[in-house]
């Protein structure tokens, strides 16, 4: 969803500046413009700086704040859980670019282990598209989130890479024809 109306945010919210991370308080009243809306977290202008809310704030730009899918409570097969985690890294989204992070080339690995039974830790590897990004922490705790969320998945370690360096030749043809760059 991108937006030229402007939405009038109807409390104070906790928003990250785009794009070095640092948390501030957006103040009920200001105008906000929402330039993305993917993946469960917003990206806003407001007073011509980038912010990012969490999905947890819909309310504050007048939005429905979403409830995760209640659980089914039963074990979840290795094949099924392998498909769901990449399911769930394919709801995560750079801020500033509207394509999700495994299509655009972030994800450089993904591991499974079994603790116990229906009890499992998974391992990512994961860069940024600029060393520099402040975004880093918040993207990383964002995939934990997300992973921490799936039935069966107890423990989530996101490590940040930067070797290789990322390129734009890590992104999968469907990105780059999304962002016109093929």
């Amino acid at each position: 969803m991108n937006s030229n109306e402007s939405i009038t945010l109807n409390r104070d919210v906790e928003a990250a500046i785009i794009p070095v991370g640092t948390q501030v308080t957006l103040q009920k009243g200001e105008e906000a413009y929402i330039t993305q809306s993917l993946g469960g977290s917003y990206t806003v202008i407001v007073n011509g700086n980038m912010f990012r809310i969490d999905g947890k704030d819909a309310d504050a730009l007048g939005m429905e704040v979403t409830s995760k899918p209640a659980s089914t409570g039963g074990p979840v097969s290795a094949e099924q859980l392998e498909k769901d985690i990449w399911n769930q890294l394919r709801s995560c989204y750079d801020p500033e670019i509207p394509v999700n992070i495994v299509d655009l080339g972030l994800i450089y690995d993904c591991h499974i282990s079994n603790l116990a039974p229906a009890s499992h830790r998974v391992e990512v590897k994961m860069t940024l598209t600029a060393p520099g990004c402040g975004m880093g922490p918040m993207l990383a705790q964002d995939v934990q989130n997300r992973l921490l969320s799936l039935e069966g998945v107890v423990v989530v370690a996101v490590e940040l890479v930067w070797d290789p360096p990322w390129n734009q030749a890590m992104m999968s043809e469907a990105a780059k024809l999304q962002l016109g760059l093929m």
